[in-house]
């Protein structure tokens, strides 16, 4: 198969030429590591690839065949290294899978790489120290956005259809809207993390990927969605498979829409100009959109402090173990500024301090539950701006403690970890671009408790009122002229 017949399929059109026997997954994924050769030199999105050894039954599921890639962080294929973007964890190779990848296995993927992450996924941008800076294919000198950043740009590029990504306080949603990708965070314990974690960052980590299509990222949900036994959290069932939600009509449904964060960071003019298209196109598509007034439960920096005391607490943990499993010291020469400072931050929370954090996340969970429980979504910008030049976040970066890198972090994205504190769904969709550069802009609509079904309804509607599927990134697989 040629890559540019390849990368006109999504992962589920894909699936079903290898079901007709069309195409052999060996065949896709000699194509999926063409597609890598071409792009990724230019936007340093996977750390490696390895010649496959799955053999899935064509058929057996809608993803059997697809070529697929796991980003470097949070799982673990037996064999195969995850050095967690780290100079810490480098080397680090996985003694088994774990049940997300066993889940993969099942679902027939057929997985090949590993993509790029900042370090220990701590950070809206990808440019860890270990692999360098990956780039956005829209602009290569922009950010892929993070921690899944490297699964953003390699999809966004054409090397896969669709990729695994982790969100622990946007990181699904941010490079999905700095890729022109769809990205959905399900609700806390849809997917299990088992069996080495029980949670991740207590409950505001979730598994997901991004795609180019709704239908492909409701696929693997429907593939990998459901608790482990032991896990601390589970969701409620579905009524009905996310893949025929993505054709089912949404209904009049009552949005409310948030132009401005919590915090009180300013949405800038072209996310703003794009939010309003899209009030526009769901009115016209007969949905009541209204001016949104959401108490998120706490105030901002009671919020960005629970938060810090939350994630460098287990940061400093992770850390601990690490160094503690590979013999290697804590310091400049392991683990770049930022996160340094976070372990030390996370050093000095009292036990005290955390279950105070704890607190905050249960007030705004029962914050959002009230909204959502009078409305049945909240559409906000994914980002307040446009995806930032490389090197943006580390301009001042050594002089700030764990508290400001966190705030930092979530000033740059201050739209999205509200649902990860609450728990609830969120998604970004990319119903619209930049006139100016050409840039996609992601807006984000979030849900209630379990209610995934209810967003693959609304997204599929907008993906087919403004469909996204055409537009192609400069870099992009597609282009390449080989076999």
């Amino acid at each position: 198969m040629r890559v540019s017949e390849y990368v006109s399929h999504d992962a589920v059109g894909l699936a079903e030429l290898v079901a007709q026997g069309e195409v052999t997954p060996a065949e896709l994924e000699a194509a999926a590591r063409e597609a890598a050769q071409a792009v990724n030199p230019r936007i340093n999105a996977i750390v490696e690839t390895w010649q496959a050894d799955d053999e899935p039954t064509p058929g057996s599921t809608p993803l059997s065949g697809v070529p697929f890639l796991i980003k470097d962080i949070a799982v673990a294929m037996a064999g195969r290294r995850m050095e967690l973007g780290s100079r810490l964890a480098a080397g680090n190779v996985s003694g088994a899978d774990s049940a997300l990848m066993l889940r993969f296995r099942r679902a027939g993927l057929v997985t090949f790489g590993r993509t790029t992450t900042p370090e220990l996924a701590y950070s809206n941008t990808t440019e860890p120290v270990l692999y360098g800076a990956t780039r956005n294919p829209w602009n290569l000198e922009r950010s892929a956005g993070g921690s899944s950043g490297g699964a953003g740009a390699a999809v966004a590029a054409g090397v896969v259809p669709i990729a695994h990504a982790t969100d622990a306080a946007g990181s699904i949603r941010i490079p999905a809207a700095h890729n022109g990708l769809f990205g959905l965070k399900p609700t806390r314990g849809r997917v299990s993390a088992g069996p080495h974690f029980d949670e991740i960052f207590n409950g505001l980590g979730v598994h997901g990927s991004v795609s180019r299509t709704v239908r492909d990222s409701a696929a693997l949900l429907d593939q990998i969605r459901g608790p482990e036994p032991g896990d601390p959290y589970s969701a409620p069932e579905p009524s009905r498979p996310y893949a025929e939600e993505v054709t089912r009509h949404p209904g009049p449904l009552r949005i409310g829409v948030l132009t401005h964060a919590w915090g009180g960071r300013r949405t800038t003019t072209p996310v703003a100009d794009a939010l309003a298209r899209t009030v526009r196109l769901l009115e016209s598509l007969g949905h009541h959109v209204v001016e949104a007034e959401v108490e998120l439960g706490a105030d901002w920096e009671e919020f960005v402090l629970a938060n810090a005391r939350l994630s460098t607490a287990n940061l400093t943990a992770s850390i601990d173990e690490l160094a503690a499993a590979f013999d290697r010291p804590i310091g400049p020469s392991t683990l770049e500024p930022p996160v340094l400072a976070s372990y030390h931050y996370g050093q000095r929370v009292s036990g005290a301090q955390f279950v105070a954090a704890l607190t905050i996340r249960n007030r705004v969970a029962r914050s959002l539950a009230r909204y959502f429980d009078a409305h049945d979504m909240l559409l906000t910008p994914t980002l307040p701006e446009l995806p930032v030049p490389l090197g943006s976040h580390a301009e001042g970066a050594d002089a700030l403690d764990g508290l400001g890198w966190l705030r930092r972090l979530f000033d740059l994205a201050p739209f999205s970890a509200a649902f990860n504190v609450a728990g609830t769904p969120a998604m970004s969709v990319p119903v619209a671009a930049d006139a100016g550069t050409g840039l996609p802009i992601g807006m984000q609509f979030a849900a209630g408790h379990g209610r995934e079904g209810r967003l693959f309804r609304l997204a599929g509607q907008l993906e087919q009122a403004s469909p996204w599927s055409g537009r192609a990134p400069t870099v992009w697989a597609g282009n390449h002229t080989g076999r």
